[in-house]
């Protein structure tokens, strides 16, 4: 870890460490940084704290700023192809033949696009994410790794993380508290929300966060919805199950268990109850558009010569910002340019990430478990393939429930949120909404907080 955030003979001082341990985890459960135990994940009798990082990571302050001031051309990206349908029907083209998760999701955009069912409200929160790429000048730079448009999760926890880091077991070891930046996004996503409810315009409508299933991380979305109830917008919480066996529309479109202005559509199984959302007048949050703009054929094409161009004609400055954050993506399509994709990530695989059209930790595929993938040509376009970055490694402890703590080296993943709301062609809000730092043992090729690979951190700027 850098001198300037914790020197060399702290992170070495174990009778130190402990003591720092045990006033983090109670600053920790004092903040409600929260999580389910996985032996009562159904309930809230037993809780422990969520996995973090007793230090904040450093992170360079430029490159920082970068990805906050791209986030809005994100943002605007991102729902300028949720309504390209043109585009979206070629790019999905190849992985709708082959992944049927995602030709399930294109044939429900295809039905509302053709009965034009749309609701003038479109509400996008969503999350970039980025690795620092240590280059051979051993200078940095901002890479996506992806923009996720539905799995945009620890919102609502990273809001409370800055107080951990800024306990007075660390400020002892001379960390700036200033230097662990105020962070809000449950506030900066709820007020997108509160934006769209408002502009729903019914005082009978109440926010649905719809789940498949009640998670371990229910304080997460807890934040949000706290601060929602706080600007009096009521709040309710429902299973895909409970909607596909009481819901049901209207001849005005509405949906009625409740009257409805947001689906928070966190995970999916229900495809009836999907496509019923996606007819209704809710708000969605992320329709199926914006969900279909999140997917990695997306990412990939929007990599290529001149399409950015077409979300973003005469504004070469936008154009240029974006793409700086795009690290190498390749096609994987039948034909000779994937042909050539193929061949150069059986050469070196190790130098690659064969990535599925998933939002979520733990999908992702390494080393030469990508070349045992490759050996099926029918099924490849279901991938895109992405140069693998190569992080600055940091050293930090690592606390999880039940876990031993050790000085661990670790790789770091910034998320910005993001906030859009579009009313007919006006758009009416977009804004960064925070930010997110999650951090993983380097043993660890992928997987994220959820999954139980990965914990919360802060970014300590340098």
């Amino acid at each position: 870890m850098a001198a300037e955030a914790v020197p060399e003979e702290v992170l070495l001082n174990n009778d130190l460490i402990k003591e720092l341990v045990e006033v983090a985890k109670d600053t920790a459960l004092l903040h409600g940084l929260l999580l389910r135990t996985k032996e009562s994940p159904y309930s809230s009798e037993v809780v422990s704290y969520i996995p973090f990082t007793l230090f904040p990571t450093p992170v360079p302050r430029d490159l920082f700023q970068q990805a906050l001031q791209v986030q809005t051309l994100f943002n605007q990206l991102v729902d300028k192809i949720s309504r390209d349908s043109c585009f979206l029907e070629e790019a999905l083209a190849g992985p709708i033949k082959v992944d049927m998760f995602t030709a399930r999701l294109f044939q429900i955009y295809r039905t509302v696009q053709q009965e034009a069912c749309a609701q003038s409200i479109a509400l996008c929160l969503n999350r970039s994410d980025y690795m620092l790429d240590l280059r051979p000048d051993r200078n940095a730079t901002l890479k996506q790794i992806e923009i996720n448009t539905i799995a945009a999760s620890f919102g609502g926890l990273a809001s409370r993380t800055p107080d951990v880091h800024r306990c007075e077991g660390a400020l002892k070891l001379s960390v700036h508290s200033k230097r662990v930046l105020d962070n809000n996004p449950a506030a900066g996503l709820a007020s997108a929300l509160a934006k769209a409810w408002e502009l729903y315009g019914s005082v009978k409508a109440v926010v649905m966060f719809l789940v498949e299933d009640i998670q371990r991380n229910i304080f997460d979305h807890r934040c949000i919805e706290n601060e929602l109830w706080k600007r009096n917008i009521p709040v309710i919480r429902r299973r895909f199950s409970d909607v596909f066996k009481t819901g049901l529309l209207d001849q005005d479109k509405k949906l009625f268990v409740v009257e409805v202005c947001f689906c928070g559509s966190l995970c999916m199984q229900s495809w009836e109850v999907r496509l019923m959302m996606e007819r209704s007048q809710a708000v969605k949050c992320p329709d199926i558009g914006t969900q279909l703009a999140g997917t990695k054929k997306v990412q990939q094409v929007l990599a290529q010569p001149g399409v950015l161009e077409r979300f973003f004609p005469n504004e070469p400055e936008a154009v240029a910002r974006i793409r700086a954050t795009f690290a190498g993506l390749y096609t994987m399509d039948i034909g000779e340019e994937g042909d050539r994709t193929v061949a150069m990530a059986l050469a070196n695989p190790e130098k690659f990430v064969l990535k599925p059209q998933r939002e979520g930790g733990g999908n992702n595929i390494y080393g030469e478990e990508i070349c045992r993938v490759l050996q099926e040509k029918s099924e490849r376009v279901a991938y895109i393939l992405m140069d693998k970055v190569n992080p600055q490694p940091s050293r930090n402890y690592l606390l999880r429930h039940g876990s031993p703590v050790k000085l661990a080296t670790c790789l770091s993943e910034l998320g910005i949120f993001g906030a859009h709301i579009r009313q007919g062609t006006d758009v009416v809000w977009n804004q960064c909404a925070g930010h997110l730092l999650r951090t993983k043992s380097a043993e660890y090729a992928d997987g994220g907080v959820a999954v139980g690979v990965a914990v919360l951190d802060n970014p300590f700027l340098v």
